[in-house]
């Protein structure tokens, strides 16, 4: 019998997170759900974490070669039934009713092909992590949901913002955030591109924005809820970039656009052409004059657009929620009320 939910963890260096993770998997009120694991090509001790914890994983592959996070993830959902799959970065920590309240709130509404929690900022900086009350350091949010500002900036709803109670009401978002998203898998079958649910061409970075942008065309809601926390230790934030190695950069680079190529309507770009434009010129001068390392990204983008194009011609035609209804989301609209059944 297939469990109710998947817990798909795909693992790259990630000895000084993982212990914790599944130590909270391990504590979860509900235990209807199997873990699966794929390790991308990891040089440290995350292999010795995962047999530690053998008894409580139904099964571990390791890749000799990094396949990225979506690729992997995608082998993992494709292998292994189950009703919702939750997406889990190894430096997420749940709290003991994560997966039980996603479960009940996806139950509850068949609208909702995914749903979010109300993450906050794992802060390990005086502590080892090991234990929920040692990882609570105070209310910083880190994620309530994505959102797109009208120059096609993706952000996470909240981050850096003190918790004062100002996300404590269940709501639709746009998406949800990868590090931690649980998914319907009759949504993801619905909005799947041949074999892959993540769109591998993104290899990692802003693949979640484009899964729930191609939810959101096929008539899909994201739910909020704020019930459901977690704990994200965040590496990758706007503010840190000059700091981030170049692999990183340079594919955020990348998808930036490939995410536009394959799920902008031409209605909503021609709205928005000032502020995507000048964010744009703004983005490839700045890799152009400091940020070398990104360059690669272009020829790799070039690459992907006929498949890019492909996918869009086929989104185009089987879309379901007419684009007035999605350009809402880039009005500076960051949420919507949940309405009655």
């Amino acid at each position: 019998m297939s469990p109710r939910a998947l817990v798909s963890i795909v693992t790259y260096n990630s000895a000084q997170h993982l212990k914790a993770c599944l130590q909270s998997l391990r504590e979860q009120s509900c235990s209807d759900f199997d873990i699966h694991i794929l390790d991308n090509a990891s040089s440290d001790a995350t292999a010795e974490i995962i047999e530690d914890f053998k008894y409580l994983v139904q099964s571990a592959h390791h890749s000799e070669v990094n396949l990225g996070f979506c690729a992997a993830h995608n082998r993992i959902i494709e292998s292994v039934p189950s009703d919702y799959v939750l997406v889990l970065n190894p430096d997420v920590v749940l709290d003991t009713r994560f997966v039980e309240i996603m479960i009940r709130e996806l139950d509850r509404d068949p609208r909702a092909g995914s749903a979010t929690g109300k993450l906050y900022r794992w802060n390990r900086t005086s502590s080892k992590g090991e234990t929920l009350s040692s990882i609570w350091a105070g209310k910083e949010l880190d994620s309530t949901g994505i959102f797109f500002t009208r120059n096609q900036r993706h952000l996470d709803r909240g981050s850096g913002e003190t918790d004062a109670g100002q996300y404590d009401r269940k709501e639709y978002v746009f998406g949800a955030s990868g590090a931690a998203a649980f998914y319907r898998r009759s949504m993801l079958e619905d909005v799947r591109n041949g074999k892959e649910y993540f769109d591998e061409s993104f290899f990692a970075y802003r693949e979640d924005a484009d899964l729930a942008w191609r939810a959101r065309w096929m008539g899909w809601e994201c739910l909020y809820v704020p019930e459901a926390i977690a704990f994200h230790e965040r590496r990758v934030l706007p503010e840190r970039r000059s700091s981030l190695p170049d692999a990183i950069n340079m594919h955020s680079f990348k998808n930036r656009f490939l995410l536009r190529i394959k799920n902008m309507d031409t209605g909503t770009y021609v709205r928005n052409f000032v502020p995507v434009t000048f964010r744009d010129i703004a983005a490839i001068s700045y890799v152009i004059v400091r940020e070398w390392g990104s360059l690669p990204g272009i020829p790799r983008l070039i690459r992907a657009v006929p498949k890019a194009l492909t996918e869009r011609r086929i989104l185009k035609k089987r879309r379901r929620t007419p684009p007035p209804e999605i350009r809402r989301w880039f009005t500076g609209m960051k949420s919507k009320p949940v309405s009655p059944n």
